[in-house]
């Protein structure tokens, strides 16, 4: 390359500080950013080394809700690198950019911006309108992304890229679905599951993990009346709005208990011996009888609502004992709403109560069911619950407690627990595959495959992977009217051969209405409501991303599994979770060979930089202040660091780190130098030994 076709003139004298002084970063990096567009660099490196081994890289795609965030830039700059690296090792490395374009961030971006919730927005819509906003928002950020992704210097093909809501895309995600269908890996059940009542949906176990706070919530002993003994069960609760679907109560059968008299109010309680001081403290008590909790069990009690009092025929409405009860706090006594609680669900199934009831709406509000609170959200419910028992004389003990609670990381809204049908991969029973699959994968930083990693797969439950919402991929399962027999499809052509109907597109405006029927059986198959959750589509994207099997057969089996990926250190819960999931049932082996995992940045004043909080400066402009190397090489420190505070010292630490001849855009410009006949390097020893410990972690 002669000097005047490259941007190397540009360089300052790394020996002369006035020049490097005077010399602006910002626009020799718009000359190189320039004379790698003019010249399609990127597209011609590709096309170079397209006869040479592949090197595979999965780019996860992060959702169209935004514009790019510190945190993707951590994650960008991993990627380039490491594919950079491997291309001038003499190997194709196709960077293909992806969206994940589905989901509750997607729907709820459209709820704020039409002021109503997504059920709303379609009965006033209807759901062809609804869908073609949700579409439309993927087109109103991919120009912005691909603004400053390309800033920052990174090589990847916008061009060719992939969205989740593509109609190939969404075919091969049935086909992955179709594939776990006849393993017989999937399963519809009635879990009580964490659930989102601001977006009106149930959230996957690692969404629900990853947004906790302190709050303030009231903890009450309440007191359930004996039956035929004038005596009382003294229960703890810190969700006082669940008291009204109450069914049962449970204690630990070798705990012992203590019936007490409190002259105070002149009654008498049984309660854990163990929490008597706790609970009685300050009180008048005297202890009359001494047993364990399986002496109490069997015993029933009066509803402490009449709501559902006819359930005492079925069983409700006693004491049950199981070994989960402890006395570390409350009562020792358990107050169970199998709705609303999966240790009270297994416990009332295990002891043949088999009724299960939930009061609330979609949005988290009482049904008519409970007259009394009719149409009350469930947390603003419990001060008025707790005056209603205390009218009674039923409310024992009233206190405020901190304790960490789960936030929807979408709506920052509080999460609560309920039963809720939904459709299941059985991933409990492939624990064991998991983890040995996990022991073949390379992690950067090693602990986090025995640690972070390792302990989540440990403890992995059964994945629900359904949602009852609008914009996403619809789950192929049909349902027999008449007979409830399900038939679950695979691709566009078996629902041609269905139907009789070829669609060009696969959401639930083109699909929802399309039914069948069989042949020597009665009924009408329709398809059923739910949609995909998007990290199954996320999970999915090894062979989505190629419309695996139904093209691209041969090259995807040849490549597979991929040889580098990198996220930030929540996606152990997320993607990278998802990715190995799908593939121990697909595949029976790990979906990557290699994984660097960047830690999260972090605010100045230690709080998480987000979109939703804009505690951050924009990525586009720093750029244009130091340049787009001196932050490329601030990320990089987080491949070792849990948290990183980015402040001005770290800022002018880097630009001047730059001046020695770091990251891409001060290779692209500096070249070797001759000195009296010798070859000068004017490259950071550090920064370049930095920069191969990123490479050298990553082997084909």
């Amino acid at each position: 390359m002669s000097t005047q076709d490259s941007p190397s003139h540009l360089a300052p004298e790394a020996d002369n500080p006035s020049a490097s002084e005077r010399f602006s970063f910002v626009d020799a990096e718009h000359a190189v950013l320039t004379f790698w567009q003019d010249k399609q660099i990127f597209k011609r490196s590709l096309a170079a080394s397209k006869h040479k081994p592949d090197y595979v890289f999965y780019d996860g795609p992060p959702f169209a809700t935004g514009l790019p965030h510190h945190g993707h830039l951590v994650a960008s700059t991993i990627k380039d690198i490491i594919p950079r690296y491997f291309a001038m090792k003499g190997f194709h490395v196709e960077r293909r950019f992806g969206w994940d374009c589905h989901g509750l961030p997607i729907e709820h971006e459209i709820d704020k911006s039409l002021g109503m919730s997504a059920k709303e927005a379609v009965e006033s819509l209807g759901i062809a309108r609804y869908n073609a906003e949700c579409r439309s928002i993927v087109q109103r950020y991919a120009s912005e992304w691909e603004k400053t992704i390309t800033r920052l210097g990174r090589w990847v093909d916008f061009d060719n890229d992939y969205r989740t809501m593509e109609p190939w895309y969404m075919e091969s995600v049935w086909w992955v679905f179709k594939q776990l269908w006849d393993k017989g890996l999937v399963y519809q059940g009635d879990k009580v599951i964490a659930y989102s009542t601001e977006l009106e949906t149930v959230l996957s176990n690692f969404e629900a993990s990853s947004n906790y706070k302190d709050v303030q919530d009231p903890a009450v002993t309440v007191l359930f009346k004996l039956v035929g003994e004038d005596a009382y069960f003294a229960a703890w609760t810190t969700t006082p709005w669940t008291l009204p679907s109450n069914l049962a109560l449970c204690v630990g059968p070798d705990i012992p208990y203590v019936k007490v008299h409190d002259a105070s109010i002149n009654q008498t309680l049984w309660l854990a011996e163990a929490q008597l001081e706790s609970v009685c403290k300050g009180r008048d008590v005297e202890v009359l009888d001494r047993v364990v909790g399986a002496d109490l069990s069997g015993k029933h009690y009066e509803p402490l609502f009449p709501y559902f009092s006819h359930l005492n025929e079925s069983g409700a409405f006693q004491v049950f004992a199981d070994d989960f009860v402890s006395t570390g706090s409350g009562t020792g006594i358990v107050h169970m709403a199998p709705a609303f609680g999966e240790d009270d669900n297994r416990v009332c199934k295990a002891n043949g109560l088999h009724a299960s009831v939930c009061p609330l709406d979609s949005r988290g509000r009482f049904t008519h069911e409970v007259t009394d609170f009719e149409s009350v959200y469930v947390k603003e419910a419990d001060k008025t619950i707790m005056q209603t028992l205390k009218a009674r004389d039923l409310l024992y003990r009233q206190e405020t407690i901190t304790h960490s609670y789960p936030f929807c990381p979408r709506s920052d809204t509080p999460i609560i627990y309920r039963s809720v049908p939904s459709w299941y991969i059985k991933v409990e029973q492939m624990r064991a595959e998991l983890q040995a699959n996990n022991e073949q994968i390379n992690w950067v930083p090693e602990h986090i495959q025995q640690g972070r990693m390792g302990k989540w797969l440990e403890g992995a439950i059964d994945w629900s992977v359904s949602r009852n919402r609008y914009w996403g991929t619809p789950l192929p399962i049909w349902v027999n009217d008449t007979t409830g027999k399900h038939l679950c499809l695979g691709s566009i052509e078996e629902l041609k051969n269905y139907t009789g109907l070829t669609v060009d597109d696969l959401h639930r405006d083109h699909v929802d209405e399309l039914t069948f029927s069989l042949p020597e059986e009665p009924g009408t198959y329709r398809r059923i409501a739910e949609v995909f959750d998007c990290w199954f589509e996320s999970g999915a994207m090894p062979y989505a991303q190629v419309h695996y099997p139904f093209e691209n057969k041969a090259q995807f089996e040849q490549n597979f599994p991929a040889a580098f990926i990198a996220e930030g250190v929540d996606q152990t819960r997320g993607w990278f979770y998802t990715l190995q999931v799908l593939s121990q049932c697909l595949f029976g082996r790990p979906a990557f060979k290699n994984v660097i995992v960047n830690g999260i940045v972090m605010a100045e004043d230690g709080k998480k930089m987000s979109k939703r909080l804009k505690n951050y400066t924009p990525p586009d402009t720093l750029m244009e202040q130091y340049g787009a190397d001196a932050l490329r090489l601030t990320r990089g420190w987080l491949k070792r660091k849990s948290s990183v505070f980015l402040t001005q010292a770290h800022k002018t630490w880097c630009v001047r780190s730059c001046c020695l001849g770091s990251m891409v855009f001060a290779s692209s410009r500096l070249t070797p130098r001759s000195t009296n006949g010798k070859t000068q390097d004017r490259t950071n020893p550090l920064i370049t030994s930095w920069i191969s410990g990123y490479c050298l972690a990553c082997k084909p």
